[in-house]
């Protein structure tokens, strides 16, 4: 009898714990993607956050966006902030605990340090990527999944990229066998997987120019570029190529050749885009005998996971042409057709899916229809074109959310792995292959320099 009322007190109270909203502390913004996250409510968390930060731009940055978004004209937000500024604000956000959901987007230098201190205070954590720049990192960012295992909790990074519609279509015709076959093995002079993403220092953010902290172009403090845009790249592949499936990065990984190399950035493109006087000391010794910032920014590198041969790479430029932004091109290749998504100036700078056959299939056409017909059940409106190269998928309007929409969908499956504590089995191994590869890129890179 004894036993059975406390099994109902247990029932009772755990039911009573996730009955109780979700408190939000944001750590240290730095990084635009921290106010993102906030773009959107949740019925699941309380509208006051707790910030904690030093004082300064990067924390002044954070709050207008937030503001601007509880000031817009349609849908505005209802967030109320919380601020602390003093120098001890990560041992106050330990000591107070005033939420259990912390939102990491800044300057990736202590970032592993306070992923790791979190998770071992039993702090829920939603990070940006990168979560590691280095080997060290990777060591720590280990530890980090023990510790969050050990005090049930939850650490996941933020891959808003899987929301993208045009990588979801990828992925679900590379499911449909009759149309793609099976995915070819590639070789290390010609991978069957490719992802090369296009990315710049000046853009636009909530519709304002983005202002970026002067930290942001000092690789000891952002990280080089291999290790950065790269992990949404690496994430791709582990997820559309091999989807549920777990990875072990002892076993099923291996680097095969990195390199990265510079941007040159003038003295006044670099205080346009930061509105900095100055070029920082920390920055000094990237300026060349021209005057010019070298900011190693750009990397590829390419890799087998499972035997299939991959390569991804990573280029930053200033500014984008007139009418373009950051782009994205992708290949899967398969035994009987490859899929390729382009976002160039023929494509509007729009990401467009293209269906290329490989070999005589008869009946290739039908087949693809009626696979483009069942992801209709999930995808309503999305048409076959045919071209002269093979065919693209027509895409409606409406899925073209755009890359601020993602943070929410991310935040979304992110609650509910909190609560139904449903996350795969897969997702914590193969964050921990993801980063194993971009650190381990890294390292090769360097070592080809010295």
């Amino acid at each position: 009898m004894r036993q059975g009322i406390d099994l109902l007190f247990m029932l009772f109270f755990s039911s009573l714990i996730q009955a109780q909203p979700i408190k939000l502390v944001t750590l240290d913004p730095g990084h635009f993607h921290a106010a993102l996250v906030q773009k959107s409510m949740y019925t699941e968390i309380d509208p006051t956050v707790h910030v904690y930060a030093k004082a300064g731009n990067d924390l002044q940055l954070h709050l207008d966006r937030i503001n601007n978004y509880n000031t817009r004209q349609s849908s505005p937000t209802k967030w109320n902030e919380v601020i602390y500024t003093g120098e001890d604000f990560f041992q106050k956000m330990l000591k107070e605990k005033k939420g259990n959901l912390v939102v990491l987007a800044g300057n990736n230098q202590l970032k592993t340090d306070y992923i790791h201190a979190l998770t071992k205070n039993a702090f829920n954590v939603l990070s940006d990527k990168p979560m590691a720049i280095d080997a060290l990192g990777f060591e720590k960012l280990k530890s980090a999944f023990d510790e969050a295992k050990k005090n049930d909790v939850l650490l996941y990074d933020i891959m808003t990229e899987r929301y993208e519609i045009t990588t979801q279509l990828q992925k679900a015709l590379s499911m449909e066998p009759s149309v793609f076959g099976t995915l070819d093995k590639g070789s290390p002079d010609d991978p069957s997987v490719t992802k090369i993403s296009v990315h710049h220092f000046y853009k636009y953010v909530s519709g304002n120019v983005l202002t970026r902290p002067a930290w942001y172009f000092d690789v000891h403090q952002q990280g080089s570029g291999i290790v950065d845009v790269t992990t949404h790249l690496v994430d791709l592949i582990q997820w559309a190529c091999f989807p549920d499936q777990i990875i072990d990065y002892k076993k099923n990984v291996a680097i095969l050749n990195a390199e990265e190399w510079n941007t040159t950035i003038t003295p006044e493109e670099f205080k346009t885009v930061t509105k900095e006087k100055e070029i920082p000391s920390f920055l000094k010794n990237t300026v060349d005998p021209e005057g010019m910032l070298q900011i190693k920014s750009n990397g590829a590198f390419t890799f087998t996971i499972n035997g299939v041969h991959a390569k991804v790479g990573v280029t930053w430029n200033y500014k984008a042409p007139d009418g373009a932004g950051d782009t994205h091109y992708s290949l899967m290749r398969g035994t009987k057709s490859s899929l390729i998504i382009k976002q160039g100036k023929e494509e509007n700078y729009k990401p467009t899916l293209y269906i290329e056959q490989r070999k005589d299939n008869p009946g290739f056409a039908e087949k693809l229809q009626l696979a483009v017909d069942k992801i209709n059940k999930q995808y309503p409106g999305i048409t076959l074109k045919k071209n002269e190269f093979g065919w693209q998928l027509n895409v409606p309007e409406k899925y073209n959310d755009g890359h601020e929409a993602h943070f929410a969908q991310v935040m979304a499956k992110y609650l509910t792995y909190l609560k139904e504590k449903n996350m795969p089995s897969w997702e914590v191994p193969n964050m921990l292959s993801k980063y194993f590869i971009t650190t381990s890129a890294k390292e090769l890179a360097s070592k080809k320099k010295s």
